[in-house]
């Protein structure tokens, strides 16, 4: 029996909580050697984990807009950056990041550096003057420091795009699992994940969240690392296989020289089911250019420190300094996922293409890869292809098709692993898909309900009235998300990127000079918003439909477009308009120093 209180009993809670699921690991493996299917596996691995959060989200309801906007500000450093990296490793960083690195090689890992580069933009300019001004959402932040009605409604619209464009591809993630592991259509899938999803949040808001996403993260650290150091030593590359990457990676090298790559035909191509991508050299042209890489990696640096779910996880802390912790403890807690995400592609495409492990498939006949049980199962789920496309019944190194989803989730299987470590890999993908739409909806649901709403719409709405809406809303925008991602507009991969590139265009500037300029102004703040995601939207709407594009400037990094429009638009409509009168600027000033009292605390 756990006595005392709860924050103080945290590390005996999720010590019991992680020695719990461990147990669960062994049961399901026991059950494995007794016969138990995969299917079942698959089921079993899911359900228990989706219950798990379901009932920390219960008992985590509340009544109090505090602990419902801010999980009661009374969250450890620690806990807190365990909730932000779960919050943070998205489906996308989970199921598609390896696959990203997998296809389109070393260019892709611009996105890691940019998406962990970004917590320094966010620890450096950012957090703790957030965490100091004591606001609930983003917008809170904007409507206070620049005044007025209109700038706090401009800051709702840029943070719903971006969420919401972010929050379809978390769903898209839990559909996909889950179609895997219940074996249902992918379009219905959606909405299994949505329903896991809402349960998390619907009753305790960020307080449920918070501590949900903290038993997400032990999920999806588990059933990440697990399968790379295991598949490592299977392989010999070390039981830390980290420091041998350069050595896998020349091994690729040799092996695709060995084998030699010729590009498939068109009509070759029309053979392949949408979305399947054929193995590509280690070394590609992606991002081959210096500018390139960095214009990709400064876009989702900038993105990290404008979105808008992240910003909200420091509003939780307890204080300035604590915010401030907290960024540190984010950073490790991501870092020990996205060292290895190169790692697990790398071993991944190994375990395919080296015929001299036993899992490799190239050289091996059509008939003998198309009668292999994992090849099976996830050519059924429509994410592997193979077909003799020069008719010699052996299969050459590009007549196999993958999806980019498949990398993470299939290479235990393919390895040889139990298939018990394949249905923690399910579980994992989806506590990351969930954890970040949790986040996600919560951060428009509470924009839209104590900005618009409250703010705007009803200042007089009592605290049950204003959490109702809320609720409300978090169930039309997560069936408004779900709906969309049924529609398979985009890959998660690019919908995630899209996210981050329309919160810079609107919000990185002015966040970071309502801060640190004391003459930003509500009239430039508006401008800058609205000109910054306007013209964002217009250049990936002009890049998608033909456009050639300028500067380097692509589909994937439009936000460097958005956001320098932003800048000019801030600047100039700030300097012809009138400044801040003393009041607002005293404000700025005090948001600058890291102690003393929260300014907006006494306003809510």
């Amino acid at each position: 029996m756990i006595k005392g209180n709860f924050i103080d009993n945290l590390p005996k809670v999720y010590g019991i909580y992680t020695g719990g699921f461990l147990a669960f690991i062994i049961i399901m493996s026991i059950g494995e050697q007794m016969g138990m299917t995969a299917k079942v596996i698959g089921i079993c691995f899911v359900a228990f984990t989706v219950a798990i959060y379901a009932i920390i989200g219960y008992l985590s309801r509340t009544a109090q807009a505090d602990a419902y906007y801010v999980a009661g500000r009374q969250v450890p450093t620690v806990f807190n950056g365990m909730a932000t990296a779960a919050d943070w490793m998205s489906g996308a960083s989970f199921v598609a990041m390896a696959g990203g690195i997998y296809f389109k090689g070393y260019g892709y890992m611009a996105l890691l550096v940019g998406w962990t580069g970004g917590y320094v933009l966010v620890a450096s300019l950012l957090a703790p003057y957030l965490r100091k001004f004591g606001c609930y959402t983003v917008p809170d932040f904007i409507g206070t420091r620049y005044g007025g009605n209109l700038s706090r409604f401009m800051a709702v619209v840029v943070l719903t795009v971006a969420s919401f464009t972010y929050v379809t591809a978390q769903i898209n993630a839990t559909g996909t699992i889950a179609s895997v592991a219940l074996d249902i259509p992918f379009q219905y899938a959606v909405y299994v994940g949505l329903v896991s999803i809402l349960l998390c949040s619907m009753l305790g808001g960020m307080r449920g969240v918070t501590w949900t996403q903290v038993a997400q993260y032990i999920v999806l650290i588990i059933a990440y690392l697990l399968p790379v150091f295991w598949i490592s030593n299977k392989m010999g590359a070390g039981f830390f296989p980290h420091f041998m990457l350069a050595d896998e990676v020349s091994r690729i090298a040799e092996l695709e020289a060995q084998f030699g790559f010729v590009k498939n035909s068109a009509e070759n191509l029309k053979e392949v089911p949408k979305g399947l991508a054929g193995i590509t050299k280690a070394h590609s042209a992606v991002n081959a250019t210096p500018w390139a890489f960095i214009s990709l990696a400064l876009a989702m640096m900038m993105g990290t420190a404008s979105l808008p779910h992240v910003m909200m996880r420091y509003f939780t802390t307890p204080s300035v300094k604590a915010a401030r912790k907290s960024v540190g403890w984010s950073l490790f807690f991501i870092f020990l996922l996205y060292s290895s995400a190169p790692m697990l592609a790398t071993l991944s495409k190994l375990s395919l293409i080296d015929p001299s492990l036993p899992t490799g498939i190239i050289g091996k006949s059509i008939s003998e890869v198309q009668a292999i049980d994992w090849y099976q199962n996830w050519n059924q789920a429509n994410l592997m292809f193979v077909s003799d496309f020069n008719g010699n019944g052996t299969l050459e190194l590009n007549e196999f098709f993958m999806g980019g989803k498949a990398v993470v989730l299939a290479t235990p299987e393919i390895a040889g692993l139990p298939y018990v470590i394949s249905g923690l890999v399910a579980a994992g993908g989806m506590a990351a898909a969930m954890s970040t739409a949790d986040g996600l909806i919560l951060a428009i649901a509470n924009a839209i309900s104590h900005d618009v709403y409250y703010k705007i719409i009803d200042p007089k709405a009592e605290t049950a009235k204003r959490l109702v809406v809320a609720r409300v809303l978090l169930v039309v925008i997560g069936f408004a998300g779900a709906t969309i991602a049924a529609l398979e507009i985009q890959g998660i991969l690019g919908s995630v990127i899209w996210a981050f590139d329309f919160a810079m265009s609107g919000l990185f500037f002015p966040l970071v000079l309502g801060v640190w300029w004391k003459r930003a102004n509500k009239e430039g703040a508006i401008a800058g918003m609205f000109l910054g995601l306007v013209s964002g939207a217009a250049y990936l709407v002009w890049v998608r439909t033909g456009g050639s594009g300028f500067l380097g400037i692509t589909q994937l990094t439009f936000g460097i477009f958005g956001s320098a429009v932003s800048l000019v638009a801030m600047v100039v409509v700030s300097l012809m308009t009138q400044a801040p009168n003393a009041a607002t600027q005293r404000m700025v000033d005090e948001v600058r120093v890291p102690a003393g009292k929260s300014i907006l605390g006494k306003q809510h």
